[in-house]
């Protein structure tokens, strides 16, 4: 497990890393998670013991997720004072999410063909 852990955190530093590098305009885990999934087509294959790691990984996301929280505590005030436009961004980015997600679902749903309806 600890082989696959440190795996994953090199593709996240590689990605870190060339994200720096260029100044592309993406987060270097994003980056390192490509990385990852390209090695990963490569082989052909997940194995078991990353699978395992990630989903330990996975398991406990909540604990993560406790940086993000102390940092809207933080800035509580930030967030009171524009409180109109961050709700916007947020209601705004959630509906194009979630349209562009069915649009491509839609798009890449296998087409069956439709069937012919019976007269009476």
């Amino acid at each position: 497990m600890l082989a696959y852990l440190t795996v994953i955190f090199c593709c996240q530093l590689a990605g870190e890393l060339i994200v720096t590098a260029t100044g592309l305009p993406i987060p270097g885990p994003v980056a390192g998670m490509t990385i990852l999934f390209t090695g990963l087509l490569i082989r052909g294959v997940v194995p078991e013991n990353l699978g395992k790691t990630a989903d330990a990984l996975i398991e406990n996301l909540a604990l993560l997720f406790i940086p993000a929280g102390v940092g809207v505590m933080l800035h509580a005030q930030l967030i009171g004072r524009d409180w109109l436009p961050l709700t916007v961004a947020l209601v705004g980015s959630t509906t194009l999410t979630i349209a562009v997600t069915a649009r491509m679902m839609v798009w890449l749903s296998p087409k069956t063909p439709s069937l012919p309806e019976e007269e009476n």
